[in-house]
């Protein structure tokens, strides 16, 4: 058998595999390109339908959240859901192609994604909460002492924020133990400081209480 023949054997083979398995790449193609197409359309409706009920005039008027703000969390929450339909064909358009490793790998991602669109959510209202926490405490505490009321909002905003992290790190899955420990750790620590604070603050006061009490004995 000369080199020739080989040669030809081998092409005539290898044409004939890329035969075989053209109409899967094919029909895999097709589906990912639907599934391309049905996100923007997703993304687009997600978009009208925040649109629809005023979503950021309500939170612009009440001064919880700015237009930048509104906007980038706007574009996150289709973003995700936008992949999240791509996922969704990408699946059976790699069951097409024999791929059935990486289809394992995307449902698992898949199962993911509702967690991810449900952390967003709770960082949106995290972040509405601290700027309305802010600017209650800016205002209640402005007419008694102008100068702590910033300092006492922004402590307000970055409190909310910090357990808001907490709690979407705790729904994304990462590091739960850690940051149950580190949960409870602070609480422990608010309690210490809130009875010593109590304790030393009012000395006084229950000095003054248990000496009347032991008078009227």
């Amino acid at each position: 058998m000369t080199i020739f023949s080989v040669l030809e054997t081998m092409l005539m083979s290898f044409f004939q595999s890329l035969g075989m398995y053209l109409p899967n790449l094919i029909g895999g193609l097709i589906i990912l390109i639907i599934g391309i197409i049905l996100s923007k359309i997703v993304q687009r409706l997600v978009m009208t339908m925040l649109r629809f009920f005023k979503v950021g005039d309500v939170l612009r008027s009440t001064n919880v959240a700015k237009d930048t703000d509104v906007k980038i969390w706007s574009d996150i929450l289709s973003q995700v859901i936008g992949w999240a339909v791509v996922i969704l064909f990408l699946i059976p358009a790699s069951e097409i192609w024999g791929l059935t490793k990486i289809s394992d790998v995307l449902r698992q991602l898949l199962f993911y994604i509702p967690s991810v669109i449900v952390a967003v959510i709770i960082a949106f209202i995290g972040l509405m909460l601290a700027n309305l926490a802010a600017n209650v405490v800016k205002h209640g505490i402005k007419a008694v002492d102008k100068k702590s009321a910033s300092t006492v909002a922004e402590l307000a905003r970055y409190s909310i924020l910090f357990f808001t992290v907490l709690i979407v790190l705790d729904q994304l899955g990462v590091a739960r133990d850690l940051i149950r420990i580190l949960f409870t750790g602070i609480v422990v620590m608010l309690s210490l400081a809130g009875g010593l604070a109590f304790g030393l603050g009012g000395k006084d006061l229950a000095k003054e209480i248990l000496e009347q009490l032991r008078k009227r004995i």
